[in-house]
């Protein structure tokens, strides 16, 4: 019953880790062995669901990091550090202090059309997917958690471990980094179009 109720869930969390589907599945089942060796020693401080994720997010972490034996080149760039102030949307779209309405949008955000649609499209879940996917990993854990499996904060921080204000700098993070690949690319199709 354990299996068919979380199994899925953890097999996603899995493949956020690691680079392939079976290097998932042997991470999931190491869970599991884990979750029936250690059950006695559970004390209930969170939820079942919250203790088997952490233990599989201690594994795929280090099953993962094992796994990357090749960096792909833009890893080598410059990247700034995960906890580095970064703004959710670029300074760029907002009127400096000597336009005529300073702080005020310089452009604004690009409207959907029919946000409903164009959510469901292939294409769209695919550049949604892409765009969690290039996330720092603690960005993608927690909006992973919160926004895929609608996880609770309390919930997400107590599996990965976070401060209640990390984890909502994470979040924010996180969406404002989705929100402009979806901008950027509902952009670009209006222009097609």
């Amino acid at each position: 019953m354990l299996v068919e109720e979380h199994g899925p869930f953890l097999m996603r969390l899995a493949l956020m880790h690691v680079p392939s589907r079976a290097v998932a599945e042997e991470v999931v089942q190491d869970t599991w062995l884990a979750v029936l060796n250690g059950i006695d020693r559970f004390e209930g401080r969170s939820s079942l669901r919250t203790w088997m994720a952490s233990i599989l997010l201690n594994q795929a972490r280090t099953k993962g990091e094992r796994e990357r034996r090749v960096l792909p080149f833009s890893f080598l760039q410059r990247r700034r550090a995960e906890g580095a102030d970064e703004p959710a949307v670029d300074v760029d779209r907002f009127q400096s202090r000597r336009g005529a309405n300073p702080g005020m949008w310089a452009r604004p955000p690009v409207e959907w059309d029919s946000p409903e649609e164009r959510l469901t499209s292939d294409e769209t879940r695919r550049v949604l997917l892409e765009a969690i996917a290039k996330l720092p990993i603690r960005q993608r854990e927690v909006i992973a958690l919160r926004d895929i499996s609608g996880w609770s904060a309390e919930e997400t921080r107590n599996a990965l471990d976070l401060s209640e204000t990390n984890q909502r700098v994470l979040l924010h993070r996180a969406r404002s980094k989705v929100r402009a690949a979806l901008e950027h690319h509902f952009e670009a199709e209006r222009l097609v179009s």
